[in-house]
């Protein structure tokens, strides 16, 4: 059974930074794409960024320059740096791969 276990989230003022972690269970991490992706009220679900088992990334136009996912296979975890942020990225952050989600983590942006 997949187990992803997102953390790190938190009320933050714009222009500021944020990591968020996730923690992954049950499966042979390396061999894996992770991903972040976000929800905002009343919108869809979009993905923010994904990091291959090669180690190439890619990102969502909305934060790209901004945010840098991560990954640690040895810890089995992926990690999202998000700097400068702004009010358009407050959202749930949820981590995904292996057709699994996890619960995710409420990121606030304001003043």
């Amino acid at each position: 059974q997949v187990r992803l276990v997102e953390s790190g989230g938190g009320l933050v003022q714009p222009g500021g930074s944020l990591r968020l972690s996730c923690v992954v269970s049950g499966i042979d991490f390396s061999d894996y794409l992770m991903a972040w992706y976000r929800q905002a009220p009343g919108q869809q679900r979009e993905m923010v960024a994904r990091i291959f088992s090669t180690g190439y990334t890619n990102y969502g136009d909305s934060v790209k320059g901004r945010f840098t996912i991560s990954r640690d296979n040895a810890k089995s975890t992926v990690s999202l740096q998000m700097n400068n942020l702004s009010p358009d990225d407050t959202a749930v952050y949820y981590c995904h791969t292996a057709n699994s989600w996890g619960k995710g983590t409420l990121v606030t942006v304001s003043s």
